[in-house]
């Protein structure tokens, strides 16, 4: 019964969200998106956040779990980025004020540090380079006032993770999987660049975690699992697992990005959304490396980093579900 229901989670239809009501608890929660679960439908309503008046909370709500944004690298028009992830964001704060809801748990993006800084931590300059940095950090600032109208009574726990992984994904470390499985995969650039990651069922525990802690104050996490490898060894370790060998031509950063520009023009003028773009050129060959040590000195993670690349690797490659059609894009 909906009388019953304190957790609220918006977004939950996606890839972490369907992770994340798995460890719920069904009978204390809800789910807001604007499409419909593929697991938990019977606990799911349809509503989007660029309208305030589509957002009801149960009366009986206590906390919010903010997953829902626009993310992919090539959303269309710009102007969604900011009408969800700004906009979209006020509107549910607006609503937890209208109904004394002062507990919330919000996923931002490590996208608000920018490309190619030396693994900041949570006091890091922020320097978002893309729409989805930027309108995460103006949403984080939207959360800011909010928490510091009441700050003796609110609870805020931002959690800003690295790059999510798992079964069903298929964003960018499925595709670097799958390149490798196929024996197609080239690397772009040196291979020294170093790669912070994080397995999806280790994000959706910690957010858990935070859904539990209900002490006022206002908390920002970065999100990565440890230890972090390079672009090479994060290739020797699939392979490994995988037992294949893939070719060990380098092709040279200027070329790959010159190459992602070509294929944004075709992109452009076909009207085609393709896997490889300059924008994830960029991301692949940038160092994309954060201090998660804030996250660690509260929460252990259930699976390690190779745990949950060869829970993973064994899903998708290994052992794949030949009858398991869903799958979440990046």
């Amino acid at each position: 019964m909906e009388s019953e229901k304190k957790i609220v989670v918006i977004g939950g239809s996606g890839f972490v969200g369907s992770r994340l009501l798995l460890e719920l608890d069904e009978n204390k929660c809800i789910n807001f998106d604007k499409r419909p679960s593929p697991f938990y439908n019977q606990i799911t309503k349809t509503l989007d956040i660029r309208f305030k008046e589509h957002i009801q909370l149960p009366k009986t709500a206590k906390v919010v779990i903010l997953l829902a944004a626009e993310h992919r690298d090539d959303v269309s028009p710009v102007s969604l980025y900011y009408d969800v992830n700004v906009k979209g964001t006020k509107n549910v704060l607006d609503k937890m004020d209208d109904q004394g809801i002062n507990h919330l748990v919000f996923t931002s993006t490590v996208a608000v540090y920018g490309l190619n800084k030396h693994n900041p931590d949570e006091t890091h300059l922020l320097d978002p380079f893309n729409h989805y940095g930027k309108t995460k950090y103006e949403a984080e600032k939207l959360i800011r006032k909010w928490y510091e109208k009441d700050s003796k009574n609110r609870s805020v726990s931002i959690i800003r993770p690295t790059v999510i992984f798992g079964e069903r994904n298929r964003g960018n470390v499925h595709n670097l999987l799958k390149q490798i499985c196929s024996r197609k995969f080239l690397m772009i650039g040196d291979g020294q660049n170093m790669k912070s990651m994080a397995y999806v069922g280790n994000v959706a525990a910690f957010i858990k975690d935070r859904v539990e802690k209900t002490e006022a104050g206002y908390r920002v996490f970065n999100y990565a699992d440890k230890p972090d490898y390079n672009m090479t060894d994060l290739v020797a370790f699939i392979e490994k697992t995988i037992n294949i060998k893939t070719p060990k031509i380098k092709i040279p950063y200027w070329l790959g990005i010159l190459g992602g520009y070509t294929i944004d023009v075709f992109a452009k003028f076909s009207r085609k959304k393709l896997p490889i773009s300059s924008i994830r050129v960029k991301k692949f060959c940038a160092t994309t490396q954060f201090d998660a040590s804030k996250a660690q000195t509260c929460f252990d993670p259930p699976f390690t980093i190779e745990q949950g690349l060869k829970k993973t690797i064994e899903y998708e490659f290994i052992n794949p579900k030949q009858d398991d059609v869903l799958f979440f894009s990046e």
